[in-house]
């Protein structure tokens, strides 16, 4: 495993976060809130289940006490998308920085529904990046069924044609 490798999925994640919330930007309340069928009920329950993720995985990183946000957060629509960017630039932060010689290192964790678990970093690491892509292509459906259909692509290729 190497730095260079999850630096570049955490610049990729934080990328494709941050496409997704131009598009949130232009979308009404009414289109934020609107009830479509996916695994959340709402856009905006969507982009809380990722900020959630994001933070909980951040925070189970760095030893903290998780804090389930989907569960309690009620912020607006640009509370959310302020929040999204913050997390994804922490995680962004906490993955630039991280010591390379730990990720073969098993992170122990509990899981929301109080299961302990010991997973190597690497793959604590990949899971986030790949549960966030896994949602934003649920938020391009589902911004599509509320009518904006001014998506475009966050594919990992985009990064690394930048390049």
């Amino acid at each position: 495993m190497t730095n260079q490798y999850f630096t570049e999925l955490a610049e990729y994640n934080l990328w494709a976060n941050n496409i997704v919330c131009t598009w949130l930007e232009q979308i009404t309340d009414e289109q934020w809130t609107q009830t479509v069928v996916s695994s959340f009920n709402s856009i905006q329950e969507t982009v809380l289940h990722i900020i959630s993720a994001e933070k909980a995985w951040l925070e189970r990183f760095e030893h903290k006490p998780v804090e389930w946000l989907q569960f309690v957060y009620k912020g607006s629509k640009e509370e959310h998308i302020a929040l999204w960017k913050k997390t994804s630039e922490s995680l962004k932060d906490f993955i630039d920085e991280f010591d390379e010689n730990k990720f073969e290192k098993n992170l122990d964790f509990t899981r929301l529904n109080g299961d302990a678990y010991s997973m190597p970093h690497y793959q604590l690491i990949a899971h986030v990046i790949n549960h966030a892509t896994y949602h934003r292509g649920q938020l391009v459906t589902m911004l599509r069924q509320v009518g904006f259909m001014n998506v475009g692509s966050t594919d990992l290729l985009g990064v690394y044609r930048k390049k």
